[in-house]
């Protein structure tokens, strides 16, 4: 690790150890403590349980769009590959942004494919995922206005997420729309600051055409995945069963500590709450929580001390798990990837 990584990460481990310091100190470290201590075992295995079968669900999302690339894994290895795929989302910054390279990475490696077809198929996943979660956005918040008025807080919290989703939509559709010009300019502008960076075994030109044709490569398979509509229709149900099974993962965290939340609460909360994943931290590791929190106690009525030993139990399974899976699998195939 660099200088520069090192003090990303040190200053992203401060961050978090401080979003959960305030976090606990605003709603009390004691009570949340006991009403950990209180929580039913058979129902925190349940949370586990639930969460095991998200993280199926999205790695059948993530085997059936390599297999539209030509690229074919083994439903038990796409388990641990997107296992792996979650574990570099999880401890770099900025989520997905950050761990998406290192997840193509991987891919590229366990399936003997080119980095920009791995890329792309994690790419397309994490993408993929956002068209269920505006849904259940938009599903659960109409719902819930229905029953209750909607606080400021959570107008606040729907209205930036329409916002920030329809950013990147736009950037998307430009890229899209202007991509032979990104494949024609872009190289040009790179290829030279690349050479000056300590790559200068290779000549500008030759840089510059290399990324061309990764560029075109890498467009060429996004457009594989956008025609194939039966395929394109299977990737969307299994993330939206991914986000179902969250859903049900939470509401066990609830149940264990003895508590009854609606449903459709936790439909929007949960894809509201996961856009703090763009924080700075690991994973969004502290701000995911707050957020889950900040949503949680106006719209539940549930005391803060349990929602927050609830969003606890919730991200061990979420987040930690898939962390220690994914680790101990980035590990074996990086072995058997030097063998």
């Amino acid at each position: 690790m660099d200088a520069r990584n090192r003090r990303a990460f040190l200053l992203g481990a401060f961050g978090t150890i401080a979003v959960f310091a305030v976090l606990l100190f605003v709603v009390g470290t004691r009570r949340v403590v006991d009403s950990l201590l209180s929580a039913d075992p058979s129902l925190v295995a349940v949370t586990f349980a639930l969460a095991i079968c998200w993280l199926a669900a999205w790695s059948l999302m993530l085997r059936t769009v390599l297999v539209t690339l030509g690229v074919t894994i083994p439903v038990v290895k796409a388990f641990f590959v997107y296992s792996g795929a979650v574990f570099a989302n999880n401890v770099t910054p900025f989520g997905q942004a950050g761990g998406e390279p290192v997840a193509a990475l991987l891919i590229s490696k366990v399936s003997d494919s080119r980095y920009e077809t791995g890329l792309v198929g994690i790419a397309s996943v994490d993408v993929l995922n956002v068209v269920p979660s505006i849904s259940l956005i938009f599903v659960g918040v109409g719902y819930y206005a229905t029953t209750a008025a909607i606080g400021e807080r959570l107008e606040t919290a729907v209205s930036s997420a329409v916002v920030l989703i329809s950013a990147v939509v736009l950037v998307i559709g430009l890229i899209w729309r202007y991509h032979g010009t990104i494949i024609d300019r872009l190289p040009a502008i790179v290829a030279p600051r690349l050479e000056r960076l300590g790559l200068e075994r290779f000549d500008s030109q030759t840089l510059e055409a290399d990324l061309a044709d990764r560029l075109q490569r890498f467009f060429e398979n996004i457009e594989r995945v956008a025609v194939d509509r039966w395929r394109l229709v299977a990737v969307v149900g299994l993330s939206l069963a991914g986000w179902l099974f969250q859903t049900a993962a939470l509401m066990a965290a609830f149940a264990a500590l003895g508590y009854s939340v609606p449903p459709y609460v936790l439909l929007f909360v949960i894809p509201l709450a996961n856009l703090a994943g763009a924080a700075p931290l690991p994973g969004g590791l502290g701000g995911i929580e707050a957020a889950f929190v900040t949503l949680l106690v106006p719209t539940t009525g549930v005391e803060a001390s349990a929602v927050t030993a609830a969003v606890l139990i919730f991200r061990g399974a979420i987040y930690w798990m898939p962390v220690l899976i994914g680790g101990v699998s980035v590990s074996a195939f990086g072995v058997r990837a030097l063998r």
